[in-house]
């Protein structure tokens, strides 16, 4: 199939609900759009920046983000089911502060979940883990600061 080569420049525009199938689109620059209820499927992203995003109620599924640097962006409220994320850093993650939209001022903010997690061999640095519950979970070889938990617990049905 030859594809026919197109340099397109839209600005003040409204390309609402258009289509891109089997379309090659590299060195794409979005710059300033509102690209909410985007769907993008079977797509080779590698090497994509996303920067100053607001992702909520995102859902990303079946996808390879290894090694991928997620900083500064808001992705509350998102699902992201059967993920690669080797060697993925995740950086200050916080809470919204007072002007970010999604800032409640009463503090409480829907919890953080892992589930049905593969998460051997992460590591937790200079986090606040404050209240976190850990449930039915292999802890085997699991430290904190250099303790061994399941001598604790051992230690503790004594």
């Amino acid at each position: 199939m030859e594809l026919k080569i197109e340099r397109l420049d839209f600005e003040m525009a409204d390309i609402s609900g258009s289509r891109f199938q089997k379309v090659k689109a590299e060195n794409l620059n979005f710059d300033n759009v509102n690209l909410a209820k985007t769907q993008i499927n079977n797509a080779n992203m590698r090497g994509m920046a996303l920067n100053d995003v607001n992702m909520t109620e995102s859902r990303i599924s079946d996808a390879n983000l290894s090694g991928t640097e997620i900083k500064n962006a808001n992705i509350s409220h998102a699902i992201i089911d059967h993920v690669h994320l080797f060697g993925t850093e995740f950086r200050n993650i916080v809470h919204p502060m007072e002007g970010d939209g999604n800032y409640n001022p009463t503090g409480f903010y829907k919890p953080i979940s892992f589930l049905n997690c593969d998460l051997s061999n992460v590591q937790v640095t200079n986090c606040n883990l404050t209240n976190m519950d850990i449930r039915d979970c292999d802890i085997s070889g699991l430290k904190i600061n250099g303790v061994l938990i399941e001598d604790l617990i051992n230690k503790n049905n004594t």
